[in-house]
C-alpha cells in the first residue's frame, strides 16, 4: 500500500494531503509495450482500409499509405522524445499540461478521451458487422445490442482483474491479428496480376480524404504511452516501442494494400477486402479466415482500449480535473476499476447509437489536435532547462514543425459540417475545466472502494 502525502497538483493550487491509496504496478515491459502500440494501431482499420483507399486514389493507394506513414512518423518521433521524459500516466494530456499549463492540458486530455471512446464506438460497430457474417443472429437489433454488450463486458472484466491479465491478452491478440495479414502478404506476393491492377482505376483521385482516412488507420499509438506509470522503464522503453511498432505497422499496411490491389479485382467494391482477397487465393476457407481475423483483431483492440483509456481518467482525477471517483484504485487488483467500467459504458452507448463512419471521422479530426499539441510540446521543452528526455530526436524542432504543418494542412481541408461537433466537445471541456477550478472535483480523500484481498 503506497502513501501519497503533500502531492502538489502543479498549477491547481490544491494538494492531496495524507491520502493513502493502493499504487499501480509496473508490469509492462519493452516488448509488451511494443505489442500494445501495434495493437492500438492495427485494429479494424486495416480490414476496411484497402477498399476505401482504392475508391479514393486507385492504384496509387500504396503510395498514399507510404506518404501518410512517413508523415505520421514525424509525429511518432515527437512522441518518442516527449514521452521519454515522463514516468507518470497520462500520455498527451500530461505532456500538454507540463508544457503549456493545466488549462491546455485539460483540453488535450478531454479531446483524447473523446478520440478514444469515439474510436472504440467505431470499432465496436465493426465487431458486430463482421461477427454477424459468422453468427447471423447478431445482424438483428437485439442481437447487435447483445453482442456489443457482451464484448464490452468481457474486455472490462479482463482489465479490472489485473494489468497483467490485460497485457497478456493484448500480446496474444496482437499475434493473432497479424497472422492472416502475413498470410495475405506472403501468398499475394506470388499472385500479383497486372490485369487485376488495371481494374483499380478512379477518375479523380482524392488525396486529402485518403490521407485523413489513414490518420484514423495509423492512429492509436498516442494512447499506448498513457500507461507509463505501469511500464517498467518508460524513459528507456517508450521511444523504442513507438519507433519499432510504427515502422512495422507502415510496412504491413503498404504490403497489405499492394496485395489486395494485385489479387482482388475492383477492390473498391468490396466491403471486406482482406477476407475477399484471401477468398481469391484460398477459396471459402480464406474468406472465413479473414472474417474471423476481423473479430479477433477488433476484440484485441477493445482490450487495449479498456487497458489504456481509463488511465487518462485516472491521471486527470488525480489532478482534481475530474471527480475523485475516477482516481480509485482497486485494493485487490490494483487497477483503476471505476474508470475502466465508466469508460466501457460510454463506448457501449456511443457504439449502440452511432455508425462506424460517424464515429471514425470525428475521431480522426480530434486526433489531429492531439498530434499538434505534442509536437508543440517538443518545441517548448527544447527551450527549457531541466531534465532531458531519455531519447533525443536529431533535428527535433524541424521535425516537430513538419508534423504540425501536416496536421494543419489536413484540418484546413475539412468542412465545418465535419468539425462543428469537435468545437462543441471543446466548449463542454472548457465548462468542465471551469467547474474543476471552482473546486467541484477536489480530491479530499481518495479512499479505495474495491474489495479487500
Amino acid at each position: 500500500m503506497a502513501t501519497t502525502a503533500d502531492v502538489n497538483t502543479s498549477g491547481t493550487g490544491i494538494a492531496l494531503v495524507g491520502v493513502a491509496r493502493p499504487s499501480l504496478i509496473r508490469a509492462i515491459g519493452r516488448w509488451s509495450l511494443t505489442a500494445a502500440v501495434i495493437n492500438c494501431v492495427i485494429g479494424s482499420g486495416i480490414f476496411g482500409l484497402p477498399s476505401a483507399l482504392a475508391s479514393l486514389v486507385g492504384v496509387w493507394s500504396p503510395l498514399a499509405v507510404l506518404f501518410a506513414g512517413c508523415s505520421i512518423f514525424t509525429i511518432v518521433l515527437c512522441f518518442a522524445e516527449v514521452g521519454s521524459r515522463f514516468e507518470d500516466a497520462g500520455g498527451p494530456y500530461l505532456y500538454a499540461r507540463e508544457a503549456f499549463g493545466p488549462a491546455v492540458g485539460f483540453q488535450v486530455g478531454w479531446l483524447h478521451l473523446w478520440t478514444r471512446v469515439l474510436s472504440g464506438a467505431a470499432v465496436l460497430n465493426v465487431l458486430v458487422e463482421y461477427l454477424g457474417a459468422i453468427v447471423p443472429s447478431v445482424q438483428t437489433p437485439v442481437g447487435r445490442a447483445v453482442a456489443m454488450t457482451g464484448g464490452m463486458a468481457l474486455v472490462t472484466a479482463t482489465n479490472i482483474t489485473g494489468v497483467r491479465n490485460a497485457t497478456w491478452a493484448v500480446n496474444v491478440f496482437t499475434v493473432a491479428k497479424l497472422l492472416p495479414l502475413f498470410l495475405l502478404i506472403l501468398l499475394g506476393a506470388f499472385h500479383l496480376r497486372p490485369d487485376v491492377f488495371a481494374t483499380q482505376v478512379v477518375s479523380i483521385p482524392n488525396w486529402s480524404e485518403a490521407v485523413l482516412l489513414l490518420v484514423f488507420a495509423y492512429g492509436g499509438f498516442e494512447s499506448a504511452v498513457i500507461a507509463a506509470s505501469e511500464t517498467r522503464n518508460p524513459k528507456g522503453d517508450t521511444a523504442f516501442a513507438l519507433i519499432t511498432a510504427m515502422a512495422a505497422v507502415t510496412v504491413v499496411y503498404c504490403l497489405v494494400q499492394l496485395a489486395v490491389l494485385g489479387v482482388l479485382p475492383h477492390a473498391a467494391q468490396s466491403a471486406t477486402p482482406v477476407a475477399s482477397a484471401l477468398g481469391e487465393l484460398l477459396g471459402a476457407t480464406g474468406s472465413a479466415t479473414g472474417s474471423l481475423a476481423v473479430v479477433v483483431s477488433v476484440y484485441g483492440w477493445l482490450t487495449g482500449l479498456a487497458l489504456l483509456t481509463p488511465r487518462i481518467l485516472l491521471s486527470m482525477a488525480n489532478r482534481n480535473e475530474l471527480p475523485a471517483v475516477f482516481a480509485s484504485v482497486h485494493s485487490r487488483f490494483r487497477t483503476p476499476h471505476i474508470s475502466i467500467a465508466i469508460n466501457s459504458a460510454i463506448v457501449l452507448v456511443l457504439g449502440l447509437s452511432s455508425s462506424f463512419t460517424q464515429a471514425a471521422t470525428l475521431a480522426a479530426i480530434s486526433r489531429l489536435g492531439i498530434f499538434v499539441s505534442t509536437c508543440a510540446a517538443l518545441v517548448k521543452f527544447r527551450g527549457q532547462a531541466g531534465e532531458s528526455s531519455g531519447f533525443r530526436l536529431p533535428g527535433g524542432r524541424v521535425v516537430a514543425l513538419t508534423g504540425i504543418a501536416f496536421c494543419l494542412w489536413l484540418l484546413s481541408t475539412r468542412s465545418f459540417a465535419q468539425v462543428w461537433i469537435l468545437f462543441a466537445i471543446m466548449a463542454a471541456g472548457a465548462l468542465l475545466w471551469a467547474g474543476g477550478r471552482n473546486g467541484w472535483f477536489t480530491l479530499r480523500a481518495a479512499t479505495d472502494t474495491g474489495d479487500a484481498p
